[in-house]
């Protein structure tokens, strides 16, 4: 399995998810967006997974890359490719789909459950995706569901945490590669966000129980086995 990922700042890799394909013999290739790295051919790859980062998918002007990027997705998406997003990666996917992307009512960064829809168990992961999982989250943003997707999950915070389509293009807000370390990189870079609002943790409540980023990188390997299948 050829595998192609999208890295829009050096501080938000594949986290848990590089030792997996790795392991399961995965050929890994990657476009930096923070380096202007060029775009492959769509058919120089099988699975396409799209990572977090700061930025919005409006900011256009601020990041004149994003424009570029959307329309890299569109081809991948028409080329009939498995695609994963996560974070600003669902939001992209969800905006080259038609749907909105916009301001969430709260910001939502740390540990905080989701709870699976009911029609997610109609999916290809609604054996993979637990009833309720606490996960980590870090965004500010959200989407509306795109057509004829599926919701997954929502949390009381957010009420769009993921989307399924044609059981092959995949979007998560929230979290599950997310390990210790990427977790304190996020917070040495992105410190600024923590405000201590309502569905803001500080950094000792995230990384009090490292146990939890081993549950969520379960759940992730879980998700990965059924889509590569």
């Amino acid at each position: 399995m050829r595998v192609h990922y999208l890295q829009h700042v050096p501080f938000e890799g594949l986290g848990s998810m590089e030792k997996y394909l790795l392991d399961r013999g995965c050929e890994l290739t990657s476009t930096r967006l923070y380096a202007n790295d060029t775009f492959p051919s769509p058919e120089d790859f099988d699975f396409l997974i799209i990572m977090g980062g700061p930025m919005g998918v409006y900011e256009e002007e601020k990041y004149p890359w994003i424009k570029k990027e959307k329309s890299f997705i569109y081809d991948v998406i028409k080329a009939d490719k498995l695609v994963l997003g996560v974070c600003l990666g669902a939001q992209l996917i969800a905006n080259v789909l038609g749907a909105k992307v916009y301001k969430n009512k709260f910001r939502e960064i740390g540990w905080f459950p989701i709870t699976r829809s009911k029609d997610a168990t109609k999916t290809i992961l609604g054996d993979v995706l637990p009833p309720k999982l606490e996960v980590f989250h870090w965004h500010g943003d959200t989407f509306d569901i795109p057509e004829n997707a599926t919701l997954l999950a929502s949390s009381e915070a957010c009420v769009n945490q993921g989307f399924i389509l044609e059981d092959r293009i995949v979007g998560f807000q929230f979290h599950l590669e997310t390990t210790p370390e990427a977790a304190k990189k996020l917070i040495k870079n992105c410190s600024d966000e923590l405000d201590n609002s309502k569905y803001v943790q500080s950094p000792q409540e995230m990384l009090r129980d490292t146990s939890k980023f081993y549950k969520i990188n379960k759940v992730m390997e879980d998700i990965l086995k059924k889509l590569l299948k």
